[in-house]
């Protein structure tokens, strides 16, 4: 169980790596119509939310266990990465998808789901590197 931690948050930032970064691009560059990508982008980007939000639960968990058994400052410093990754998940998927879908503004909302998306994987990240232990 101690090594949870790790497996959620490089599942959690490797899944968004997968996704935002090699499976959207192909979408657009290999399916028949833009539609069609948008269609297919817009799914696995709501399925990754989820998969966001459990791995980030797994790791506010486990980090909880941590500090009643001792208290670990490499997971008390991941803690605001997790819940900043998870909410802007979140926002992405309830406030800002919608305006995608809608195709309100698209530019700007595309720009702004797009950003969020990074700033999720640079929070993801930075919790894989926190818990990940140094070797020397």
């Amino acid at each position: 169980m101690s090594r949870l931690p790790v497996w959620a948050a490089a599942l959690w930032w490797g899944s968004l790596s997968a996704i935002g970064f090699l499976v959207v691009p192909l979408l657009f560059a290999t399916l028949p119509s833009s539609a069609l990508a948008g269609q297919m982008a817009a799914r696995l980007f709501s399925a990754q939310t989820w998969v966001s939000c459990v791995c980030g639960l797994l790791l506010l968990m486990s980090s909880r266990q941590n500090q009643a058994v001792a208290p670990v400052p490499a997971a008390k410093a991941a803690i605001i990465f997790i819940v900043s990754g998870m909410l802007l998940a979140f926002l992405a998927e309830f406030a800002v998808a919608p305006r995608i879908v809608a195709r309100e503004n698209l530019r700007l909302w595309h720009s702004v789901g797009s950003a969020m998306y990074v700033l999720q994987w640079l929070c993801a990240g930075a919790t894989l590197w926190k818990l990940t232990p140094q070797r020397v």
